[in-house]
């Protein structure tokens, strides 16, 4: 094989980005759009107006996978969807790239972590959030030791205003029989995957106070405040909205040898002279704290998001590079994701991870039950570039 033939289901807002930026500006070497696939029609029609050669089209994401025009898949659908057509794609011969998140429940996504690993095919995440140098420099920062032990995680990510515009573009926006969930589940996906990727830990409670349609006229969250405890003793707080403007995106990790903070799009790197347990242990002085030294931490620059992960995964299933970004690690953020969401349910009690599968489904089963999908009028697609917090750079 000499070059990836990719297929798109769900050519909305997120997959017509996609095939803008991957296919039709050629971004990635060595990967052609040869097939297309919703089932609206209309919105097939509206992408047929860019007159992109070599281009099938389909209404059955399974008649793609089927049709032998394609050798990977994008899944661009509502997230309820993700599961099914990433597993039927990997049984089927197909290799599968999943946007965020993996799944609505972690069930869902276990089923589709065990087909994964039966299947000879290359699953994905599209967390192109990992790809951002801020990220991967302060995890390599976080897991080296330089910041000591780890004691407190702390993000305020609240820059994602939305409108009630953009809620009402889609019957299944902001409902949970459509979307099945917010915040959490549209937007914070990628900080969800992250807030574990980054400090190497995932949390094992979690005490969430959660706002439903509080900013908008919706069914779902739109504000999270979430407390973290960990394992080691560290703890954590991670705040969330998409009602609040200017918004704020600051993620600091402190530990007992110093801190490391992203914000901005800068990093800084915060270390002590002594580490803190020892300082403590056996200062003489009844106040003061060790001497420290604060530097900008240098990076190397690059930032390609969507298109490193997608130059990734052409090359792996080329056999050229390594898997960056492994599907299965997707079950992560849903299993934080599911955590902070059931505690919001419990007004705030202490949820476990991983959690209670067969609560978690049972309550959201309950709210499905009145959610209401909405009245779309005229069909349009949404220019989303700029909008994923960091800019594209080299």
């Amino acid at each position: 094989m000499e070059q990836v033939r990719y297929g798109i289901v769900g050519i909305g807002n997120q997959g017509t980005a996609y095939a803008n930026e991957f296919f039709i500006k050629k971004q990635v070497d060595n990967a052609v759009l040869t097939a297309i696939c919703d089932i609206d029609q209309r919105k097939i029609d509206l992408f047929k107006e860019k007159n992109v050669e070599g281009v099938e089209y389909f209404t059955d994401y399974k008649e793609m996978i089927d049709s032998g025009k394609i050798d990977a898949v994008l899944v661009e659908t509502p997230h309820y969807l993700h599961p099914e057509i990433s597993i039927y794609a990997l049984t089927h011969g197909v290799h599968a790239l999943c946007d965020k998140p993996a799944g609505v429940y972690t069930k869902q996504v276990r089923e589709m972590n065990e087909a994964a690993k039966k299947s000879d095919r290359l699953f994905g995440m599209m967390f192109n959030q990992r790809a951002n140098c801020l990220y991967r420099k302060m995890r390599e920062i976080i897991v080296s030791g330089q910041i000591g032990k780890i004691f407190r995680v702390n993000w305020i990510i609240t820059n994602w205003f939305r409108t009630q515009k953009y809620y009402d573009s889609g019957s299944w926006r902001a409902t949970w029989k459509g979307e099945g969930g917010g915040v959490l589940i549209n937007q914070c996906p990628h900080q969800l995957d992250l807030v574990s990727y980054v400090t190497g830990m995932q949390p094992k409670t979690v005490n969430a106070f959660v706002k439903y349609g509080r900013f908008h006229k919706i069914e779902v969250e739109d504000e999270v405040t979430a407390y973290f405890e960990y394992e080691n003793g560290a703890t954590g707080v991670f705040i969330t909205t998409t009602g609040e403007a200017p918004g704020t995106n600051r993620f600091e990790v402190s530990g007992t040898k110093g801190k490391v903070l992203c914000e901005n799009n800068k990093l800084y790197l915060t270390t002590n002279d002594e580490d803190l347990e020892d300082f403590t242990a056996n200062s003489d002085k009844f106040f003061g704290s060790p001497k420290a030294t604060t530097v900008e931490v240098e990076t190397d620059g690059i930032n390609l998001q969507h298109i490193a992960i997608v130059r990734n995964f052409t090359n792996a299933i080329l056999g050229k590079e390594e898997l960056f970004v492994s599907g299965e690690e997707g079950i992560k953020g849903v299993e934080l994701m599911n955590a902070i969401e059931l505690s919001g349910w419990k007004n705030g009690k202490s949820v476990s991870i991983p959690v209670d599968e067969k609560e978690y489904l049972k309550k959201l089963k309950k709210l499905c039950k009145k959610s209401v999908l909405k009245e779309v009028g005229e069909v349009a697609v949404a220019d989303t570039t700029g909008t994923y917090g960091s800019k594209i750079t080299k």
